[in-house]
């Protein structure tokens, strides 16, 4: 998780308002690079990966801070793309608190379904893709295992420190 929340909120509460995120984000119709950004790497530091939120926690903070609660934005992948900041507050919370609970993570390990319709219930990829999937990731975990100093499991602050 650590990869994605910053990257998905940078894009919500940025180009969905036309408020961009001042630093280069990964195009969201890319198929190659689809969850990329879902995970640290090796190469990432704890510090590199807490300051990268802190920068989007700002960034969103400011469009909520600037914008009503009705103001509109436009979602382009999303169905129903004409939206209001209300909503993406509420899919915002609604995408982090279930991204973040323990039994997500355990269903999707069992199951390897994602998300909540009909659509993701059912894993997406094939078995070449989650083979090399888990070997990235694993080549990451053992590159940490090796210096545990950097990627230590951490979480934001809240009281803006």
């Amino acid at each position: 998780m650590p990869g994605s929340c910053p990257v998905i909120e940078a894009r919500y509460f940025g180009e969905v308002f036309d408020r961009p995120f001042p630093e280069p984000l990964p195009r969201w119709d890319d198929a190659g690079e689809h969850g990329a950004d879902m995970w640290a790497t090796e190469h990432e530091t704890r510090g590199e990966i807490v300051d990268r939120y802190r920068r989007v926690w700002e960034h969103s903070d400011a469009t909520i801070t600037a914008l009503a609660i009705d103001s509109p934005g436009h979602v382009p992948w999303w169905p129903r793309p004409h939206v209001k900041l209300f909503n993406i507050l509420v899919h915002m919370l609604t995408e982090t608190s279930r991204h973040a609970g323990h039994a997500d993570i355990l269903r999707e390990q069992l199951d390897e379904s994602t998300g909540t319709t009909a659509q993701y219930a059912t894993s997406q990829r094939d078995a070449t893709f989650r083979e090399a999937q888990c070997a990235k990731i694993e080549r990451a975990a053992k590159a940490v295992s090796q210096n545990p100093m950097t990627l230590v499991p951490t979480a934001p602050r809240f009281d803006g420190q």
